[in-house]
């Protein structure tokens, strides 16, 4: 008996060691809840009921909405509202305070997504009670006024998604408080004015978006980033500094106007992605960028770069898509870029010699030449440039 009496305790000892034995916690089950309802009970969650097994009952899990658990608490939760359907703003009676009081009750979350939601209001600074935090998503919602300091009490913070909202205001100095933060993404708000210094001692940065907004002057040093996406602000006019291991660079749609750095650049051996078309970019084109072992998307398009190609240059066998659009190009466009198939090329606007390819429409070769003279790209005509 006494063996038969330790086998049935061994067996209840087991039992409590499965992840179903452990239910959560019946006051983060109620925060949920409450979160739903502040949420205005969108179809999103409709699959949440009073009896749902929130870490462990996998029926009620879908694509756009779920939780994670360890134990008997909340470590992730997950809410996606459709991105198709455009989420209008919650109500005026919603609060983000009351919102952001009742997510501060799940104290073990590391991972929250609410996108397309239609939150709006200002980011609460008592965000830093989640102290546990390392990736939060809050795209796509109506969430406006300047990050909040909390923010930078989040030691544990590695990304940070606000695309699509209304922030504004500067982008605080104070990020360089945030010693484990790598991503940084708030494309497509109302930030302004220039970026802080302090961006060149954030080390742990890895990925800085701050595209489709409206800030100004020259960007600090980078040489920390791997990716770097400003398309469309009114940054310039000088190209910023680069590490060697950046991967992707895209300042389309700015107001640069010195020429490229062509040493610098020509050691970014890792370089995928380079798109700087839609600037005031003057100088001969770094045709050493076509060469970069690593390239495979290149566009200089909208710009006045001027130099004579070569059709013996090399490319990349990486190189898969190149946009000379629009510049001041003489010579033969690179035999590489017309042999190989798979590759998407355009090079319409130059003064090129297409060698009777008539699908891409060139200048005449004085019309770059004049073009250069009235922009001051040759230094003996440089003063006449405010006259042109």
């Amino acid at each position: 008996m006494g063996g038969h009496a330790l086998l049935i305790l061994l067996s209840v000892a087991s039992l409590a060691l499965l992840p179903g034995a452990t239910p959560l916690q019946p006051s983060q089950a109620w925060s949920l809840f409450k979160l739903r309802q502040l949420l205005g009970d969108p179809p999103v969650l409709g699959t949440w009921h009073n009896y749902t097994d929130f870490c462990y009952g996998g029926d009620y899990k879908t694509a756009s909405a779920f939780v994670e658990c360890y134990e008997d608490s909340v470590t992730q939760l997950h809410i996606m509202g459709d991105p198709g359907a455009g989420a209008r703003p919650l109500p005026a009676t919603f609060s983000i305070d009351a919102f952001f009081t009742t997510l501060s009750r799940l104290p073990d979350l590391k991972v929250l997504t609410l996108t397309n939601l239609g939150l709006w209001g200002p980011l609460p600074g008592k965000i830093s009670r989640l102290q546990k935090l390392e990736i939060v998503n809050v795209s796509s919602n109506y969430l406006y006024g300047e990050l909040p300091r909390g923010l930078s009490q989040l030691g544990s913070l590695q990304t940070l998604v606000a695309d699509h909202n209304m922030l504004g205001g500067k982008l605080p100095g104070w990020l360089k408080d945030m010693p484990l933060l790598a991503v940084l993404s708030l494309r497509n708000n109302m930030l302004q004015g220039t970026l802080p210094e302090s961006l060149k001692d954030m080390l742990s940065l890895r990925s800085l978006v701050l595209a489709s907004n409206n800030l100004s002057g020259n960007l600090p040093d980078l040489k920390n980033l791997q990716v770097i996406d400003m398309a469309n602000n009114a940054l310039g006019p000088k190209f910023p500094r680069l590490g060697r291991k950046v991967a992707s660079v895209v300042l389309a749609g700015n107001k640069f106007s010195d020429g490229l750095p062509a040493d610098m650049l020509a050691s970014c051996y890792l370089l995928e992605r380079l798109d700087v078309s839609g600037n005031r970019f003057v100088g001969p084109f770094p045709a050493a960028l076509l060469s970069l072992p690593s390239m495979e998307y290149l566009s200089i398009a909208g710009n006045r770069f001027t130099g004579r190609l070569s059709g013996n240059a090399s490319c990349g066998e990486n190189l898969r898509f190149v946009d000379l659009s629009s510049n001041l190009l003489t010579g033969s466009l690179p035999g590489c870029l017309l042999a190989a198939p798979g590759k998407s090329v355009l090079f319409s606007a130059n003064c090129l010699s297409t060698a009777g390819d008539d699908s891409q429409s060139q200048h005449p070769s004085p019309f770059c030449r004049n073009q250069a003279l009235a922009v001051g790209i040759v230094p003996e005509q440089g003063h006449k440039k405010s006259g042109a």
